[in-house]
């Protein structure tokens, strides 16, 4: 057969066992994707044609709407308050689950565990920690003298509990971490140490330097992911108290589905993804400063 028969042949079931995926990228992420973009333009309820105006949705949320303030001041603060923290307790926890001692994958396990529980259980478990009379969590500062804190009804601290919240389920930061961590060559410890190197010495020199690009990773799929925050606010505060947490996303669900205006939701989800790709994109441009790559040329 020759070749240039068989290449196309081989093209041919490539597409063919690729179609799946295609078609379910363009019908149900394409397609849906752009036809947001063309509604943000337009005024649309849900019924009928969507009438197109332009920019007006744009200008609107810009100088008009309290409420998307309000969701980008609450967003930004969760994202500022949780990402540093669960990049540092993240690698905290994974040096220490790197240790070679007893029945240490048992405790790795327990660690991740909290990461692949389901967004609601975790929420109505989350409820009942941070209640004002019932709650475990005042219980235990009660044995301290500390008064009872109202968590999820002051909008002075609902905040801090819902970055406490988030950092529960930092154990998929820490097994990424874990990985990095197992990938570093014994044979440079071995090395720091012959120099003189102590354990500290050894983690600024060596291990913090070669998990540049794991850190790399955890920021921006933490800062990703930190922007979409969702389930928990609206399970447990519904944006409050007095929008507190009335984050993006909730912003976007309660505009779209109980406002019933798609179009104008469509903006705002359009700027959080302007949002979230400037910001990756300002992580990525500075990386060639800070993060290292073994064997990289410089």
């Amino acid at each position: 057969m020759p070749k240039t028969k068989m290449a196309r042949r081989e093209a041919i079931e490539g597409f063919l066992f690729i179609m799946p995926w295609l078609l379910g990228y363009l019908i149900f992420r394409l397609g849906p994707l752009l036809a947001s973009l063309y509604l943000s333009f337009t005024n649309y309820g849900g019924s009928g044609a969507p009438k197109w105006i332009g920019l007006d949705n744009y200008v609107y949320m810009l100088t008009e709407d309290p409420r998307f303030w309000d969701s980008v001041r609450s967003t930004l603060s969760f994202v500022a308050g949780f990402l540093p923290l669960s990049l540092v307790i993240g690698l905290g926890i994974a040096l220490l689950m790197n240790q070679k001692v007893r029945g240490i994958l048992v405790f790795r396990g327990i660690y991740y565990l909290p990461a692949v529980t389901t967004g609601v259980a975790v929420a109505l478990l989350w409820q009942f920690v941070f209640h004002k009379q019932y709650g475990v969590l005042n219980g235990i500062l009660s044995w301290f003298g500390a008064p009872q804190i109202g968590w999820l009804v002051d909008p002075n601290v609902v905040m801090y509990a819902f970055i406490l919240m988030a950092l529960w389920g930092v154990g998929g930061t820490m097994i990424v971490y874990l990985a990095g961590l197992q990938s570093i060559p014994s044979e440079l410890y071995e090395a720091a140490t012959i120099d003189g190197a102590n354990s500290i010495q050894r983690f600024w020199s060596v291990t913090l330097p070669l998990l540049t690009p794991v850190i790399f990773f955890n920021v921006i799929t933490g800062l990703i992911a930190a922007f979409q925050i969702f389930e928990n606010a609206y399970i447990m505060t519904s944006g409050g108290p007095n929008f507190a947490t009335y984050f993006f996303g909730l912003n976007i669900y309660f505009t779209a589905f109980r406002s019933l205006r798609f179009g104008y939701a469509s903006t705002i989800a359009y700027i959080l993804f302007i949002l979230i790709a400037a910001l990756t994109l300002f992580v990525m441009s500075t990386s060639r400063r800070w993060v290292y790559y073994a064997g990289e040329k410089e």
